[in-house]
């Protein structure tokens, strides 16, 4: 069975592409993808970009074009729960689109067609990432932070970059009032949980938390993704593969 490991910068999947045995890459509607054995399991790694959209179509090609079975979806977030800290890992249980919005048409955030606002990710598939990522970071310290948490939960998708802490208070507080406890956002999970949906393709996601959302995401975020994101991937998904579960 085919796994991609999916991400939207290629800092977020460390050296994941130059650990690829038998490696093959391939152009295909201006994406790079690259297929092989990952610790002796098909796979095949792809970058999708920013946004919805992006993340969306590389997801759709991942399966139709590449047979990916599963997706993985491994990058950074901004904390949104409490006790959700600069440095952790969220694994999603269930993804949601923040800016889905056909309300009076729908309710605010229910997909169209769908019927509802939540998407859940694979269970089977998220377990085994959630103690991927346990391993994969136990002990870590960095300049950032030392002993990171693993959280698992809901994750936010949206079309925007969450940068202010007046835009994160009023995201939570609309969550929350649906019920809906977020623990982090970012900007393509939510997408790439719907085309695995619509596909009956299992997908799970990871992120590591690189900012709480708020006036200071900008700051460092570059050398985040150098120095701790990047790494971060490459053990979590390492461990994952390397799971006799999977």
């Amino acid at each position: 069975m085919t796994t991609a490991i999916l991400s939207a910068l290629p800092e977020e999947q460390g050296g994941l592409v130059a650990a690829l045995q038998q490696r093959r890459s391939v152009a295909h509607a201006g994406r790079s993808f690259h297929t092989g054995l990952l610790q002796g399991r098909p796979a095949v790694l792809a970058l999708s970009g920013i946004g919805k959209v992006a993340a969306a179509i590389t997801a759709t090609l991942l399966i139709e074009r590449f047979g990916a079975r599963r997706i993985v979806f491994t990058g950074v977030a901004g904390g949104l729960g409490d006790g959700v800290k600069v440095g952790d890992i969220v694994v999603a249980r269930s993804t949601l689109q923040h800016d889905m919005d056909a309300s009076p048409i729908f309710p605010r955030w229910e997909l169209p067609g769908q019927g509802r606002a939540l998407l859940p990710c694979d269970p089977q598939l998220s377990t085994l990432l959630l103690e991927a990522a346990g391993a994969g970071v136990a002990g870590a310290s960095t300049g950032f932070f030392s002993d990171p948490a693993v959280h698992a939960g809901l994750i936010v998708s949206g079309d925007r970059f969450v940068s202010t802490a007046v835009e994160c208070r009023q995201l939570r507080a609309s969550l929350q009032a649906a019920g809906h406890e977020a623990l982090a956002v970012e900007m393509e999970g939510a997408a790439v949980a719907q085309a695995c949906h619509d596909h009956d393709v299992a997908c799970a996601i990871v992120r590591t938390i690189s900012d709480r959302a708020d006036d200071s995401a900008h700051v460092d975020f570059s050398r985040f993704l150098r120095e701790v994101a990047s790494g971060y991937s490459e053990r979590i998904i390492t461990a994952l593969m390397r799971s006799a579960a999977l």
